[in-house]
């Protein structure tokens, strides 16, 4: 399950917050800034986790349609009031 999470459904999305996490990791460690350091972790874990702000894939739109086969029909039944006066 985790090397299957790790290895597969690289995007440019993941590759993107992959380099920039060890982009900014690097600024971090360069400057001594721990701030940084925590965003680079975040974007890291992102990365490897294939994780965004939304959860995984939990913004996706389907990538198939529902199948529309089964219509069923639909009977309709009418109800008719009496009306004040009428006989």
């Amino acid at each position: 399950m985790i090397k299957q999470i790790l290895f597969t459904g690289w995007n440019f999305m993941r590759w993107l917050r992959l380099i920039l996490g060890v982009f900014i990791a690097a600024q971090a460690i360069d400057t001594r800034d721990p701030i940084s350091g925590m965003i680079a972790i975040f974007f890291i874990f992102q990365a490897v986790t294939n994780t965004g702000c939304c959860g995984v894939n939990a913004c996706a739109v389907p990538a198939s349609k529902p199948c529309l086969n089964n219509i069923e029909e639909i009977e309709f039944e009418e109800i008719k009031t009496k009306q004040n006066g009428a006989s």
